[in-house]
């Protein structure tokens, strides 16, 4: 604020509560939302690891089946390089939602801290 501003109509300390509840409301759906979407892509990052898993065990087998020598070996290993990419994007994806977690109780806690002091304050 500037100095020697006159504060406009409607922009006190209710008002600015009033924002700051508004806000909160406004935020907590969009966290919940987001939540939910990175617990989806995790259960789905999880379920695609399974099955890189399940493929490079069914490639390890079919190469020590043949009978003619087929070098599976590369598959074998971008296999095992996408799993591990796999990890790493869930290792993020668990973080984030960690976050989101946090944040989504921050404005909960902030929400019923704002409200008891707007009801205190006979808003």
């Amino acid at each position: 604020r500037l100095p020697g501003a006159k504060m406009a109509a409607g922009s006190g300390p209710g008002a600015r509560e009033l924002f700051a509840e508004g806000l909160l409301q406004f935020l907590r759906p969009a966290v919940r939302q987001l939540d939910r979407h990175v617990h989806s892509v995790r259960e789905s990052q999880v379920e695609l690891r399974e099955h890189i898993d399940s493929l490079a065990t069914e490639l390890c087998r079919i190469n020590e089946d043949q009978k003619v020598a087929l070098d599976l070996d590369p598959y074998v290993k971008k296999l095992l390089n996408a799993r591990r990419r796999v990890v790493l994007v869930n290792n993020i994806l668990q973080n984030a939602q960690e976050r989101l977690r946090r944040l989504n109780h921050s404005v909960a806690k902030e929400t019923v801290r704002r409200r008891a002091m707007l009801e205190a304050g006979g808003y």
